[in-house]
């Protein structure tokens, strides 16, 4: 499968991370921080909540997807982009050829929520649809370029992508540390791992002193497991309301996450839709399933955490308004 090329394929540096900011800072949303005095009192903590909900393609993936194209010479681009998601990073890709003026081919999943779909043809990608499973996934993406000679831009398996999504935990650190505050614990959901790994890269540059926890769902746990085991175990047959998360970690993304992650914890599908419903009838805020699980594992293991600054990266707000859990 033809991949695009990068100067350093090595985990991103604290220069790296702060270069990629620089290159996609022109094309982003600096997303809010937002608290809530109530969901404070419920879990006897104070949450700072960085709202990438509101960020362009209404997901952190543009970040990520931005880094790794803006990164590319323009003579590399001319056949187009190519990936395979559930829906953010497919938005994501979508946007970024966009502005860099080239077609994308996005193959997507059958069971993709409507509310992604449309959004993907919004930013005049075309989509490929296949099976909902990560091997259909890949076979129909590899005939996709083989047909088109598209670059592939890896959803999470990617130091530039990584980069890119490090960057959201690098702005809640400034504005933070422009208060005199820091954090604590630091919590983001995982699934292929472009996110955990660039927040807790960021972490280990920026704010050492936070601890990074990841939340998973547990029926599609295999993050959890790998990161128990200290070797990947992939689960055979994921499953949650949370579609963005049910990517099995990347090969890239796994030894980073051993290394800098202190810890992930798992929730059930009710946990998830509570904490979901929490957001938004506290904040008036909308997110999606996925975004809503590291809350729920703060929830569920509020006693570990009473008394700390707790920051969680609110990841998406594309919700199927028409099928709502609740």
């Amino acid at each position: 499968m033809e991949k695009y090329t990068v100067q350093e394929d090595r985990v991103p540096t604290k220069e790296t991370l702060q270069e990629a900011h620089r290159r996609i800072k022109g094309f982003i949303h600096h997303t809010p921080v937002l608290t809530s005095e109530g969901i404070d009192a419920m879990i006897g903590a104070q949450l700072y909540f960085k709202c990438e909900n509101f960020q362009k393609v209404g997901a952190f993936k543009a970040r990520g997807a931005l880094n790794a194209v803006l990164s590319l010479p323009k003579e590399t681009l001319v056949n187009g982009l190519a990936t395979h998601s559930s829906g953010n990073h497919a938005q994501a890709v979508a946007m970024a050829a966009q502005v860099c003026g080239v077609k994308a081919h996005i193959v997507m999943p059958a069971t993709a929520p409507q509310v992604k779909r449309r959004a993907v043809l919004g930013y005049g990608a075309s989509i490929i649809d296949c099976e909902a499973t990560l091997r259909s996934r890949e076979a129909t993406l590899a005939e996709v370029i083989r047909k088109t000679k598209a670059l592939f831009i890896p959803p999470f398996n990617d130091y530039s992508v990584i980069a890119g999504q490090g960057t959201a935990a690098m702005e809640l650190f400034d504005e933070l540390a422009e208060k005199g505050e820091h954090l604590d614990a630091l919590f983001v959901p995982v699934g292929g791992g472009g996110l955990l790994c660039g927040t807790a890269l960021s972490a280990h540059y920026f704010s050492p002193k936070t601890s990074v926890y990841a939340g998973e769902p547990l029926g599609a746990d295999d993050a959890y497991r790998s990161f128990k085991a200290g070797k990947k175990i992939p689960h055979p047959h994921p499953s949650s309301i949370a579609d963005g998360l049910l990517t099995g970690l990347g090969d890239k993304n796994f030894p980073i996450i051993q290394q800098h992650v202190k810890d992930i914890f798992t929730v059930k599908e009710e946990e998830i839709i509570a904490a979901m419903r929490l957001v938004w009838e506290r904040m008036k805020i909308i997110i999606e399933p996925s975004c809503a699980v590291p809350l729920a594992a703060v929830l569920k293991n509020k006693a570990l955490f009473r008394g700390q600054r707790i920051g969680l990266i609110l990841t998406g707000g594309n919700v199927d308004v028409d099928a709502l859990p609740f």
